[in-house]
């Protein structure tokens, strides 16, 4: 199947107090790392098991950095589907039938979802967003809701919009004849 691309984005986490939080358990890792496993300098009074020193330092020291250096949201609207990555975490597709409508709009992330990434609330729905405030918000079958973050709001609900309704042009065509040429 080779369905039409409508919009594409890529996107990552921007607020810097995150990365500098990142950067710090990072640090703190490779200290706790450097001074008790390499140089054999247990710290303090009661210095941690160097079984638990090495997993702080592979989680914190190597994992965390590494996943904030993937990850991404990656949104694409093909002519009968929306693909949703939150790379590497997990992928999601939904399909022209499951979309009832979408909406452009600004929000508040900590108010409405609790913050950025991928949030869900008993009020609003899930959320995935990496960073910003603003997105598309998608009513779903069922009354699910979905909001998409974006940084191309208005591009993302037009092509939302244009695959919605190349459905419809697609649903009258079906039980009809094929207009062209006859051999």
């Amino acid at each position: 199947m080779n369905e039409e691309i409508l919009f594409h984005e890529v996107q990552r986490s921007r607020q810097w107090w995150l990365w500098l939080l990142v950067v710090v358990v990072t640090a703190g890792a490779w200290y706790s790392f450097i001074g008790q496993i390499i140089l054999g300098n247990a710290g303090g009074g009661q210095p941690a098991a160097n079984l638990l020193i090495w997993i702080i330092w592979l989680l914190a020291g190597i994992v965390l950095p590494a996943l904030f250096l993937v990850l991404r949201l990656d949104v694409t609207v093909r002519s009968d589907r929306i693909d949703i990555r939150y790379f590497p975490l997990f992928r999601r597709t939904y399909s022209r039938k499951e979309v009832l409508s979408a909406q452009a709009r600004i929000y508040r992330p900590l108010a409405d979802y609790g913050g950025w990434g991928v949030r869900w609330s008993p009020v609003n729905g899930w959320a995935y967003n990496p960073s910003g405030n603003a997105g598309v918000q998608l009513q779903l079958e069922g009354g699910k809701k979905l909001l998409i973050g974006s940084q191309r709001p208005n591009e993302l609900q037009a092509a939302i919009e244009a695959m919605r309704a190349a459905g419809k042009g697609k649903g009258k065509q079906a039980g009809g004849r094929r207009k062209g040429k006859r051999k």
